[in-house]
């Protein structure tokens, strides 16, 4: 997708009345959300690319799309060819079921489907959070006692 394209379809976001469009092949991610704050309407454009990195930009005008600042090279990560456990609530992440037990899962545990890997605290209710796959835990992503966002990604699992 071009910056042409990418201007086209702001005008359409800010033609449309839509709130929010979002935009995702396999080479890039683009969400455009609109905000209409006291008659003054607002873009806010995200463009996540592997290959080419366009930082957020913020617009004031749906024609005018600010310049990315300089690319930064992207990371080719290993953790691609994991899994990864994502958080199904929003709350506070814990690791063991209490403070003074162990944790339910940490590094190099092997894990079977339906096991217990970790507890989200939420409006006052513990509620397990068990693995949807079998697999070794290879990295626990969020430090306990932590508050954790939905879908937000919690461990990474090699499934071989």
């Amino acid at each position: 997708m071009n910056l042409t394209e990418i201007q086209d379809l702001i005008k359409f976001v800010s033609k449309s009345g839509v709130s929010e469009v979002e935009i995702e092949q396999k080479d890039f991610k683009i969400v455009i959300k609109a905000e209409n704050k006291s008659k003054k309407e607002e873009h806010t454009v995200y463009v996540q690319a592997p290959q080419q990195i366009a930082a957020p930009a913020h617009v004031a005008a749906p024609a005018a799309v600010a310049t990315p600042e300089a690319p930064k090279a992207p990371a080719v990560s290993e953790d691609a060819k994991y899994i990864t456990i994502k958080s199904p609530m929003i709350g506070t992440f814990y690791r063991s079921t209490s403070p003074d037990k162990p944790a339910l899962a940490n590094v190099g545990d092997s894990i079977e489907k339906g096991k217990v890997v970790c507890i989200i605290e939420a409006m006052k209710l513990f509620n397990d959070i068990e693995a949807e796959i079998s697999g070794r835990i290879v990295k626990v992503l969020v430090d306990d006692a932590s508050p954790v966002e939905y879908d937000q990604p919690l461990f990474l699992v090699d499934p071989a």
